[in-house]
């Protein structure tokens, strides 16, 4: 019985030794980037990019306009928008939304608070949308033709940092009256 099972073992590493490997191809091995190189090109180009880098990065990523691209990082969601320039310096945006209450709308309060975060802090600037029902925050990561993907989820935790740190500083009831929109589809039922 002993050697019945030894023979058994010796085929099966045998039969593992002999398996032919050559067939997987550098085209079909899945490298992570370290970083995103857009040289040359156009705001969409370096979305498709980005968006690529990311999801071979394992993040989960979905494109949400041509050249935007949401991205669940940690429990937040960013939209991150290439914003290329052919004479120098380029940037990608993050952007965050939030949805307001509707006693909030068009509120002098909401106007002075937005118009006071702008004037103090230099991390973000915050825009009011669709008539006082959404704030956008956004901030930009400035690089030349290549960023690190490193440089990139620290300035995403920069950002988020920043963003938590904005919400400590408002009374204890304001999560209920202003909150982080959703951007990305999950699929439903699980």
């Amino acid at each position: 019985m002993k050697k019945c099972l030894l023979v058994i073992c010796m085929l099966g590493l045998t039969a593992c030794a002999t398996t032919n490997n050559e067939s997987i191809t550098d085209s079909q091995t899945q490298v992570v980037p370290t970083a995103i190189d857009m040289t040359g090109m156009d705001n969409e180009q370096a979305a498709n990019q980005l968006y690529l880098s990311l999801l071979k990065a394992n993040y989960l990523v979905e494109k949400v306009g041509s050249n935007r691209v949401a991205i669940q990082f940690g429990e937040q969601q960013f939209v991150l928008q290439a914003n290329m320039n052919d004479k120098g310096i380029d940037r990608i945006l993050a952007n965050r939304y939030f949805a307001v209450h509707p006693q909030l709308h068009g509120s002098k309060d909401l106007l002075l608070t937005i118009g006071q975060l702008n004037q103090k802090l230099n991390f973000a600037k915050f825009l009011i949308r669709e008539n006082g029902a959404i704030i956008q925050v956004q901030s930009a990561a400035t690089f030349v033709q290549k960023i690190d993907l490193e440089e990139l989820r620290r300035f995403m935790l920069w950002t988020d940092e920043g963003l938590r740190q904005v919400g400590r500083s408002f009374p204890k009831n304001t999560e209920e009256l202003i909150k982080p929109l959703p951007l990305m589809q999950h699929p439903q039922g699980i």
